[in-house]
């Protein structure tokens, strides 16, 4: 037996920040094994039925402690030789010694069993051992060749004070160490690293809650980068660890989601041996010789990845856990507003839910730490303007609260724009707008007839709604003499002409009703070089007037009268009249049988480029249910929208509902603007 003091005293020793809980001692020993390339870490002990502790040992399957090396090792108590440790969190951990006397805390002494490989290649094995009383000395007991080739050192503790066996065994215990070694053990699962307890392997799983692994090349350097997420706090920080390529730690920097998002838990290892030549230093200056620190070009490439990484990890960890929490938070203290339960609200609850979603995991900052009062306010002014067309300005909104990255900015405009409900809401108003103007014709034109003429009454609701006629037409003119009618669709042709023309013609001061143009001109069928402009002009009746030979001829005029105006008989016009009143005569309908061979319903007379139709308003109304028929047979919602309407008076009969069939919302305006190819116009 040889006795050996170290260069300081006990007092020294005990005031050099030794831990002060024995869940630290031991992780110090653990730590200990693992810097002497362990890869199995044995805690094992035994009491009595009181929690007396009879044994404890900590061993593992290292290199053991070399005795050419004591004096440097346990004889140095301030430098370790292990000065680049596995340690995470920042206390030593065998860099400078103290662990070693960690054991003081709960117990009088401790021996060290230890087997390590000489320079000759034989196994050699000793004891060291230190009572608390003289912990400054230590006790080497010869050294012996041994049979037991096997590397490692088992530490065993004696005379306890401060320790009985339901600390140990207990969960608390092992859920600290699953915390302060389930990254090294993750790092190193595919080398099958371990610790036993009791011959129990410790489950360091139970405390991540999240991981991924990916590999990155950079230049002639490829990065094995691990994320870990946390069910538990970890520390006030959270870091970017770079480790060699012995998993040493080489530099840690803090990642740049340390405040953002509560109960984000997590830490990210980097491995490449581009680390074995790293030295960080205090300034981002380039070093001279061939290592590498922050700000070489690689690194800060290495900087851009992770943080674009972990900011996708952080949102993912929003979107799937944090905001579905605060939904139900919301739900469960009323902070939405009052929604019904028919399927169009739950739409409508749905898309303000994914709203608030994709807020949250843009910016979690705008919905934390905010008063019931606060939240309900900030709720009900999303529902107020995602019910409008004016929905997009969230974005404007929320990045006048918080600055959003471009990534952030895009996201969530993307999402503002896709979500299906704002189309079923345009469409629902669309449609209600619609059916009512044609309820408050019928009414009009069949209930109210005796009172309704067709320049006070009908005449302005037609005006003002002149896709009864055709989606494709623009309104130019409406009750005006042919002199200003004419002129105003000139200049709509012409923009830069700036004095009316004169019309040399007795029938110029005669009235159309109404006067419509189609907005954009259609390829020629018999020269694709050339293009068609349509037009159409119609003639309402009011219901007390039965079309006839009279109103026939009315029209006759209005088409020779633009026939004799050289400004538009180009045959690259078409013109199309149309006559509406509350019945046709025999007249007109032995017109249409005439004309039955041309396949245009409703068409009366057909000469050159010019077209005259004639219909009765229950014509017009079938029309307009037709096309709509054709529109609503292409929405994917159909029973929302049908649900929607019958909620707001306006039921659709059960003709029009039989046409009912799905497809995307999203080609709502083209769907808008195709019509039934037998429609006239």
């Amino acid at each position: 037996m040889k006795k050996h003091t170290t260069k300081l005293t006990s007092k020294s020793i005990e005031g050099s920040g030794l831990p002060t809980d024995y869940k630290r001692a031991i992780a110090e020993y653990i730590w200990n094994g693992f810097d002497a390339n362990a890869s199995i870490i044995k805690i094992d002990f035994t009491a009595n039925e009181v929690g007396y502790i009879h044994n404890f040992s900590i061993s593992d399957n290292g290199t053991g402690i070399n005795i050419a090396n004591i004096s440097e090792t346990f004889g140095n108590f301030m430098v370790s030789l292990k000065t680049n440790s596995f340690s995470e969190t920042g206390f030593v951990k065998g860099k400078k010694g103290k662990g070693r006397y960690s054991f003081s805390l709960f117990c009088n002494k401790a021996k060290w069993d230890t087997t390590f490989k000489s320079d000759d290649g034989r196994f050699l094995n000793y004891n060291i051992q230190i009572n608390k009383d003289e912990i400054q000395n230590f006790e080497t007991i010869d050294t012996v060749i041994t049979k037991n080739k096997q590397n490692g050192t088992e530490v065993i503790f004696e005379d306890f004070f401060a320790l009985t066996s339901d600390l140990l065994d207990n969960e608390d215990f092992e859920n600290y160490l699953a915390n302060e070694f389930g990254w090294f053990l993750y790092l190193n699962k595919e080398r099958d690293y371990k610790i036993l307890i009791n011959k129990h392997p410790l489950n360091y799983k139970t405390v991540i809650a999240d991981s991924d692994d990916h590999e990155i090349p950079f230049g002639k350097f490829i990065f094995k980068i691990s994320f870990l997420r946390w069910n538990e706090k970890i520390g006030d920080k959270y870091y970017y660890y770079f480790l060699n390529s012995n998993k040493k730690e080489a530099y840690r920097k803090h990642t740049s989601f340390n405040n953002k998002t509560a109960d984000f838990h997590h830490s990210v290892y980097i491995e490449s041996d581009y680390f074995d030549l790293f030295k960080a230093t205090k300034n981002d200056h380039p070093v001279l010789d061939d290592s590498f620190n922050q700000s070489n070009p690689t690194f800060k490439v290495l900087i851009d990845h992770l943080n674009e990484f972990v900011s996708s990890k952080e949102k993912e960890f929003v979107r799937n856990l944090k905001a579905d929490a605060l939904i139900e938070k919301y739900n469960r203290n009323s902070i939405f507003p009052f929604f019904s339960n028919n399927k169009y609200d739950k739409l409508r609850k749905e898309d303000l839910e994914n709203v608030i979603k994709e807020l949250y995991s843009v910016q979690p900052k705008i919905f934390q730490n905010l008063s019931i009062p606060q939240s309900k306010t900030i709720v009900g002014f999303l529902n107020l303007l995602l019910d409008t067309d004016q929905r997009e300005h969230v974005l404007n909104i929320v990045d006048n609260v918080v600055k959003l990255s471009d990534a952030d900015r895009l996201e969530l405009s993307n999402v503002l724009k896709t979500t299906k409900l704002s189309h079923i809401t345009s469409l629902v108003k669309f449609l209600e707008n619609r059916f009512k103007i044609v309820d408050i014709l019928k009414l009009l034109v069949f209930d109210l007839k005796k009172f309704t003429d067709e320049r006070n009454h009908v005449q302005n609701i037609i005006e003002d709604n002149y896709w009864l006629f055709g989606e494709q037409y623009h309104l130019v003119s409406a009750d005006k003499n042919f002199e200003i009618l004419l002129n105003n669709y000139y200049s709509h042709l012409e923009k830069n002409k700036k004095k009316p023309e004169k019309i040399d013609n007795k029938n110029k001061l005669q009235r159309p009703d109404i006067f419509i143009s189609r907005k954009s001109e259609i390829i020629d069928g018999s020269d694709p070089d050339l293009t068609i402009e349509e037009n159409i002009i119609v003639e309402l009746k009011r219901p007390s007037v039965i079309i006839g030979t009279e109103q026939f001829q009315q029209v006759e005029r209005y088409l020779r009268f633009i026939i004799e105006d050289e400004r538009f008989n180009s045959v690259t016009r078409t013109w199309k009249f149309i006559l509406v009143g509350i019945k046709l005569d025999e007249y007109i309908k032995d017109l249409h049988v005439n004309q039955k061979e041309k396949g245009k319903k409703y068409l009366i007379q057909s000469i050159k480029n010019y077209e005259i139709y004639a219909m009765t308003w229950d014509d017009l109304f079938r029309i307009f249910t037709i096309k709509h028929k054709h529109l609503i047979d292409k929405l994917e919602f159909k029973s929302v929208v049908i649900e929607e309407l019958e909620q707001k008076g306006i039921n659709l009969n059960k003709e029009a509902t039989d046409f009912l069939t799905k497809i995307a919302l999203s080609k709502n305006e083209k769907i808008i603007a195709d019509e039934p190819d037998d429609l006239p116009f």
